[in-house]
């Protein structure tokens, strides 16, 4: 188990860059080993809520009711030395609204964001690497994923580990829905001007990403 980490990827904002588009799109990984210690205490407070009347599948921050959103980033803040989090946000104000922008600013927001969380010590020694994300439309958001991942690990690791890109429902993993949560936090801290829930979690922030590396696309 320790020779394994497990990656888990979620983005916020949208890639529209119209006038209804958001301002900001952030992505962010959460690494983690086995055993997910926190995995037992999210489990458990699913229960809380079936028991308490709240018909939940899943944590999904922005459709969770303030009670609820409360209590998983407790849970989280608990736990935040068991992860490692990197994220990163594009201000979209200078790219272009085409097709073609939005995938190469995802694809080039990918790609840094995974090369910076294959630099960390948790995944340059691991043995085998697992990146999940969440269910995309896109074939070439998935297809992008998997690029970036063989790309940083060839030009990181010498001794490249056994890796595979899964796409799985969020349902399936906390690991997800806590990416979902982070990602959130970061997003509204940016989007909004909220902090509150983002400095709950920064202390999990890698050092070499704690401000945020703020990605401005450029394009001609």
């Amino acid at each position: 188990m320790s020779d394994c980490v497990y990656i888990f990827l979620d983005e916020s904002g949208n890639l529209d860059f119209s006038a209804h588009g958001t301002r900001h799109f952030v992505l962010t990984s959460v690494s983690m080993k086995r055993p997910f210690a926190m995995y037992q205490a999210l489990d458990a407070y699913k229960y809380d809520c079936l028991e308490y009347g709240i018909d939940h599948e899943r944590f999904h921050c922005s459709t969770d009711n303030r009670h609820v959103r409360r209590k998983v980033f407790d849970i989280i803040g608990a736990h935040l030395a068991e992860m490692s989090v990197h994220s990163l946000i594009s201000e979209k104000r200078a790219a272009r609204s085409s097709q073609s922008s939005s995938e190469r600013l995802y694809a080039e927001m990918l790609s840094s964001l995974i090369g910076r969380v294959l630099s960390g010590t948790m995944e340059s020694t691991a043995k085998e690497v697992i990146v999940i994300a969440d269910l995309v439309p896109l074939r070439s958001r998935r297809k992008a994923i998997e690029k970036s991942v063989r790309s940083a690990l060839s030009e990181l690791l010498p001794n490249r580990p056994i890796f595979r890109v899964l796409h799985h429902d969020s349902r399936a993993h906390y690991g997800l829905q806590v990416a979902d949560y982070l990602c959130w936090a970061v997003f509204r801290r940016f989007e909004r001007g909220d902090s509150g829930y983002f400095d709950k979690i920064r202390p999990a922030m890698s050092s070499d990403v704690a401000s945020l590396e703020r990605l401005t696309a450029r394009r001609s």
